[in-house]
């Protein structure tokens, strides 16, 4: 809780996202013929197992984030430390979440670590610099036109206090950049870390839809969870 009585997931900085290939399909609504179109870009994908998952699967995915410029030994120091905070900030406001999915605290806590470990099996390959590419928003390292689909979780909106309305803009701007034509964009939740809709997204919708060949809409999410966030954001791209 804040001062205020408010509900809030208390976190100090960008926390390291650490998501299995399964959460991903619920909570974008995957289906295996969209992964199919093509390459997929996963952004700031800290430590989610998705990149590693969807390659091992036959899908060709990258993950993109400022953190891929640490070694092994640190970035499993980083993500060990993260997630031993979890379930304590879980348990603190444990009652306003909806657990069908995860159950419980600490069934949540061991997806988050088995997601780590795939994640750090990956991560410690000779591949690592194609799949685990170094890259902070709102620039990414990528050609125009690159991938059929660009995938954000738990990153923007939700930091909507570090992160100013010009910052999302050009952000969600960039995805489209990097986005193929008939491709898609689709970016998860929409809610801050006090579960309020983001306060600037009907102008960041307005502001993308002015866009030549733009189409945006929420659509319904499959992973019931967070309060307050039934839908992602979706784009397609059609120039």
């Amino acid at each position: 809780m804040n001062k205020n009585n408010q509900p809030r997931y208390e976190q100090i900085g960008v926390a390291m996202t650490s998501r299995s290939f399964e959460e991903y399909l619920k909570m974008f609504s995957l289906q295996s013929e969209t992964l199919n179109q093509g390459s997929i870009l996963d952004v700031a994908s800290g430590a989610s197992s998705f990149t590693a998952e969807a390659n091992r699967r036959g899908y060709h995915c990258i993950s993109v984030d400022p953190l891929y410029e640490l070694t092994y030994k640190d970035i499993s120091i980083y993500g060990e430390k993260e997630l031993s905070s979890i379930p304590e900030k879980l348990s603190n406001i444990e009652h306003i979440f909806d657990w069908s999915y995860y159950l419980s605290v600490e069934h949540h806590q061991k997806l988050r670590e088995d997601s780590f470990e795939i994640f750090k099996n990956d991560y410690d390959t000779i591949d690592r610099p194609s799949k685990y590419v170094k890259g902070t928003l709102p620039l990414l390292p990528f050609e125009d036109n690159t991938f059929s689909m660009v995938l954000c979780s738990h990153f923007l909106f939700l930091y909507h206090e570090q992160f100013d309305f010009q910052f999302h803009l050009h952000s969600i701007q960039e995805f489209i950049r990097v986005c193929k034509p008939d491709g898609e964009i689709r970016i998860y939740p929409l809610v801050t870390l006090t579960f309020d809709q983001y306060p600037h997204l009907e102008m960041v919708m307005k502001k993308l839809e002015k866009m030549e060949g733009i189409k945006i809409e929420k659509v319904k999410s499959n992973l019931p969870f967070i309060p307050n966030s039934p839908y992602f954001l979706r784009l397609k791209k059609r120039v």
